[in-house]
């Protein structure tokens, strides 16, 4: 049995050890919201937050969140009145296209802004690596600076 919290509640799966958190969090807990994109940790898709960490859950085994706490896209924020200033920001500069990595995006956002709380350009284009295909990093970038901003506000 493995225990540990996702979106703050406890948990305790008794998937392989071996599994990637991905799959326990899609297939086990029925939180879908991180995606598969590639399954060797490249594109970005399947961000998730360990311990207030951006990690990219395919390449993670659920072993290793044992006492740890897990963080999706659907934990960031449950009240849609009360948004994170990232998701805030990814709508009011409509940053979707498809929208399929979009999780994953605002969740390495998320981490990004906690290192880099007034990014520059270049602090974005080097240090989010996520992928998205629809190549809507312009849109990402202007959302960055707008949760920047939201977040310095209080907002």
């Amino acid at each position: 049995m493995i225990s540990f919290s996702v979106n703050n509640k406890k948990v305790n799966i008794d998937d392989d050890p071996d599994t990637p958190l991905l799959w326990v969090l899609r297939d086990t807990l029925k939180l879908n919201g991180a995606k598969f994109g590639c399954g060797i940790g490249e594109c970005g898709a399947c961000t998730v937050h360990i311990n207030g960490k951006a990690r990219r859950s395919c390449r993670v085994p659920v072993s290793s969140v044992a006492d740890k706490t897990v963080t999706t896209i659907e934990g960031l924020s449950r009240d849609p009145d009360n948004l994170h200033p990232v998701q805030q920001a990814w709508l009011e500069e409509d940053v979707p296209q498809c929208g399929y990595c979009q999780a994953g995006q605002i969740m390495a956002a998320v981490d990004f802004l906690k290192k880099f709380p007034n990014p520059s350009d270049e602090d974005i284009n080097k240090k989010m690596t996520n992928i998205c295909r629809c190549g809507t990093y312009v849109r990402i970038r202007k959302a960055i600076h707008l949760a920047a901003s939201l977040a310095a506000e209080g907002k």
